[in-house]
């Protein structure tokens, strides 16, 4: 049996969200690492031969023959325009490189976390600076984890690296006799395709760490019984306080209706479970409207009101329990009891004036 301080309880879509803005979110920076890496070096492999070009226009236009003829004027002159000038053609040269890394980057977090801009994970934490803490996080299991990490990546791209380089010992004395530019171009192809390939071992060790990061980041925002109480209320409301609250709206709603029983036409009862309270303002309303209904004690209540303000009581079983169960308070009867309530609206109008008196106008349904 878990105690009560344990956290056995999955998190609330409430505690999510207050984790997520404070910064709190599902990420694992191998999975940037290894997606970066595979697109920087697939676009770097066919990019070589591009690359390979405007490496040897470079130091032909700067160490070749043409530089020579005018380098004496240049240094007559002064360098100072020499320098940015290669830096330029350089930056310009390696700017899609970067550029894909940081889409990459940048791609890779959306994927994993979505847009998210927040400035509390930049707040100072003094624990961070805590000697004791810090002696903590150097024998946390998380510390043991990234180390265990750091030696599987270690050896499995050694691995790769070494049999890669072991395999090409007989290939790189071959470039010796060919062409600069093609020699060139095959090494950077090797160079690309081998990191490639520790780049799709990286992939397959952050799909790992991405498993792991999952568990960790659902075990970390795991709740005790009590907090999801806590949340419930103060989500929800305490359930006491809302009882409380209903019972004043009953109350209140119970005071309203019986307030509208004086001015009533008729209470129509069966006679002792149900008691409806009609009023009709002929020419104001298309049909009787029900102004009360109660059920045994709430019904005795309604017709001893009706007595003190003299108000008719007429029984009428099935017209009772019709009006009880199909119109709620404040709502205009239903056309089916028309007929049924306009005879007893006769009947308690010949009652009054006692003596015989044509019908109301027949009532029309709304329209």
């Amino acid at each position: 049996m878990s105690q009560s301080g344990e956290k056995t309880e999955k998190a609330t879509p409430k505690k999510r969200r207050d984790a997520h803005e404070k910064g709190q979110v599902l990420k694992s920076q191998e999975v940037i690492t290894a997606f970066c890496m595979l697109c920087m070096f697939g676009f770097m492999l066919g990019y070589s031969p591009t690359l390979v070009e405007q490496l040897m226009a470079l130091f032909k236009d700067y160490l070749g023959e043409s530089f020579l003829l005018w380098g004496i004027t240049v240094l007559e002159t002064g360098a100072d325009g020499l320098l940015p000038d290669v830096l330029l053609r350089a930056g310009l040269l390696l700017a899609p490189i970067f550029g894909i890394a940081l889409l990459a980057g940048a791609v890779s977090n959306l994927l994993q976390v979505g847009f998210m801009f927040t400035t509390k994970t930049l707040a100072p934490k003094f624990e961070r600076i805590s000697p004791l803490q810090g002696f903590k996080r150097m024998f946390s299991l998380q510390t043991l984890v990234q180390l265990l990490k750091s030696l599987l990546k270690v050896a499995v791209l050694g691995y790769i690296f070494y049999t890669e380089y072991r395999a090409l010992l007989t290939v790189f004395p071959g470039f010796l006799g060919l062409n600069l530019y093609l020699s060139l171009i095959d090494i950077l192809r090797t160079v690309f395709t081998i990191a490639l390939k520790m780049s799709l071992a990286m992939a397959i060790i952050s799909a790992a760490d991405f498993l792991y990061q999952f568990f960790k980041y659902e075990k970390d925002l795991k709740m005790t019984k009590q907090e999801v109480k806590d949340e419930y209320k103060l989500t929800e409301g305490d359930p006491k306080i809302k009882g409380r609250i209903r019972q004043k709206q009953r109350q209140m709603s119970m005071m309203r209706m019986m307030a509208a029983v004086p001015a009533a036409d008729v209470v129509i009862t069966n006679p002792t479970h149900f008691a409806v309270a009609l009023k009709y303002e002929q020419g104001k309303s298309g049909a009787p409207m029900v102004v009360a209904k109660g059920q045994d004690h709430l019904a005795r209540k309604i017709k001893d009101v009706a007595r003190e303000h003299r108000v008719e009581i007429v029984e009428n079983k099935m017209l009772a329990r019709s009006l009880y169960a199909m119109v709620e308070v404040g709502q205009e009867i239903p056309e089916e009891l028309y007929q049924a309530v306009a005879e007893v609206l006769v009947y308690i109008h010949r009652k009054k004036h006692g003596q015989p008196r044509p019908a109301p106008a027949p009532m029309q349904p709304p329209s």
